[in-house]
């Protein structure tokens, strides 16, 4: 029993951390009906720039200069590349998110290279044993794993309620409806699309920050947006608590399949367990968990 739950507490863990990533995919679907392929992106952008900052100044005031570099870069976005598309068709916007992801891996190997970093927080890296009366030897649980989930988990429960309760979060369902209709009854569509690019520049941050950490600070970062799809496929694309189910549904569906059923049909489980799930809602399912079913009638 202590086994199966050390194995749950290490899914749900990691399973937050993909809901992170899938907040701000599902954030900017919301207010532009698009997926935003320069999620992954963004992740990487933002911890290159943290740990190449770190290099020069302590961590307090890298983090501040990289959340100012991050809100410059979401502007930057809304102002010159969304704002001239505003009610263009969905594939116009796909294909611009598209064109961002490219122009943002570009841009931060030039301005800060393409070498592999390595990112300390000062976050203690021994284990801690916990539940020791319980169970015999106790559950093993990572520090650095535990104060991810700890941040992750905290900031995906203030983005659901500052998107479920305010009045920019009713603003944001509006203007995903319909852009012309939230328009004509004075919802500004650029300040909200400003508003949606911005906390999801910051939660990419956020999200590189504990990635970077935890694997280095390189390339590939920009992959776990991928692996943040199958999260809103299952959720709903439209959901925010559906991504943070989510997250945790394929977080610890992907521990426990490696670890029990990996020694049965072979390794790797990991790899391609999320996408072979997404690929069974979307045959089952395809508005998700908690995602709004859309009927066209003709």
């Amino acid at each position: 029993m202590g086994f199966f739950l050390e194995v749950l507490i290490g899914g749900l863990m990691t399973g937050v951390l993909y809901s992170l990533v899938a907040l701000g995919l599902v954030l900017i679907f919301k207010a532009s009906g698009v997926f935003n392929f320069a999620q992954g992106a963004m992740v990487l952008f933002a911890a290159l720039s943290l740990v190449r900052l770190m290099e020069k100044m302590p961590l307090p005031l890298a983090l501040l200069a990289t959340c100012v570099i991050m809100l410059m870069l979401a502007y930057a976005i809304e102002r010159l590349v969304l704002r001239p598309l505003v009610n263009q068709p969905g594939i116009s916007l796909f294909m611009a998110t598209l064109g961002i992801t490219f122009f943002i891996e570009g841009f931060g190997q030039i301005i800060w290279g393409s070498d592999i970093y390595k990112l300390d927080l000062g976050i203690p890296k021994q284990p801690i044993i916990i539940l020791e009366k319980v169970f015999s030897g106790g559950i093993l649980v990572g520090s650095d794993d535990l104060f991810a989930t700890v941040v992750s988990g905290a900031l995906v429960i203030v983005l659901a309620i500052f998107f479920q309760k305010t009045r920019i979060g009713r603003a944001l369902r509006a203007v995903a409806d319909d852009h012309q209709a939230a328009q004509s009854i004075g919802i500004p569509l650029n300040q909200i699309w400003l508003i949606v690019w911005t906390v999801a520049g910051l939660v990419a941050l956020v999200a590189g920050v504990i990635w970077g950490s935890r694997l280095g600070v390189q390339f590939s970062l920009s992959l776990i947006a991928l692996k943040a799809l199958p999260v809103v496929i299952l959720g709903g694309f439209t959901s925010v608590p559906g991504a943070i189910i989510g997250g945790l549904i394929i977080g610890v569906g992907e521990k426990m399949s490696e670890v029990y059923l990996g020694p049965l049909i072979g390794g790797g489980i990991e790899n391609w367990f999320a996408y072979t799930l997404a690929l069974l809602f979307l045959l089952i399912r395809p508005e998700g968990l908690f995602g709004e079913k859309i009927i066209d009638r003709v």
